[in-house]
């Protein structure tokens, strides 16, 4: 999913932030990934695998290495030219076993052929294990009340996270969150991203102020920005 991202869009963006921080004392922190992972030992497996078992489809239909001898001509027929024919039979299918190898490596590159071939859940883990590095990195974790929260959303994946610091989850149900993580999906989808943040970060805030209401002298702990990565 190719998506830009404009000096406006940031800034709607870190408008709609500061409206829906001004009604709680929570931290609310946006976070845009083109690819959280290259897949690239799942691309290997689904090759390697292809390799071992697409060629021994050929065997039952007589396959042999005749067609790597271009041309030949007349061959000693006594039992020495049997371990000519095998070397000639083994060669061929190694190199129909690289030939697959290559094309499913090559083919399972394209992203779309790619979310198709990695499980889902290790799709899912793998966002959250970058989500996760996000939020401490930006120093989610470190919030005075413990209430930060990021919004965060893998495009090459297709998904989003959010994640909520221990202050908010200890007290607040995951469940909540969900109507976030639709409005940012949906949008995605509709490829109107700038949309989806602004509607995810409005319910979040929402959640925040609910349970988390500003305090006096509140201080704005986290920059108030999208980030793309």
């Amino acid at each position: 999913m190719v998506m830009q991202f404009t000096t406006d869009d940031h800034a709607r963006v870190t408008q709609a932030i500061a409206e829906a921080e001004a009604r709680t004392s929570g931290e609310i922190f946006c976070v845009v990934a083109r690819q959280v992972s290259s897949y690239r030992d799942i691309s290997l497996g689904w090759a390697a695998a292809a390799a071992l078992l697409l060629p021994l489809g050929l065997i039952p239909l007589g396959f042999n290495g005749d067609w790597l001898s271009f041309g030949r001509g007349w061959e000693i027929a006594h039992a020495p030219a049997a371990s000519v024919e095998i070397g000639r039979a083994l060669a061929a299918y190694g190199l129909v076993q690289a030939g697959v190898f290559l094309a499913v490596f090559l083919l399972s590159l394209i992203p779309a052929v790619r979310r198709l071939l990695t499980p889902a859940a290790l799709r899912r883990s793998r966002v959250r294990r970058a989500a996760m590095q996000q939020f401490l990195a930006h120093g989610l974790h470190v919030t005075e009340a413990r209430t930060g929260v990021l919004i965060f959303a893998a495009l090459a994946d297709h998904q989003v996270e959010v994640v909520a610091d221990e202050g908010i989850h200890s007290c607040v149900s995951p469940e909540v969150w969900a109507d976030a993580v639709a409005a940012l999906t949906g949008a995605l989808r509709r490829n109107r991203p700038v949309e989806g943040f602004e509607q995810a970060i409005n319910l979040c805030g929402g959640v925040l102020a609910e349970r988390f209401p500003p305090k006096p002298a509140d201080q704005n702990e986290i920059p108030d920005r999208l980030v793309v990565i």
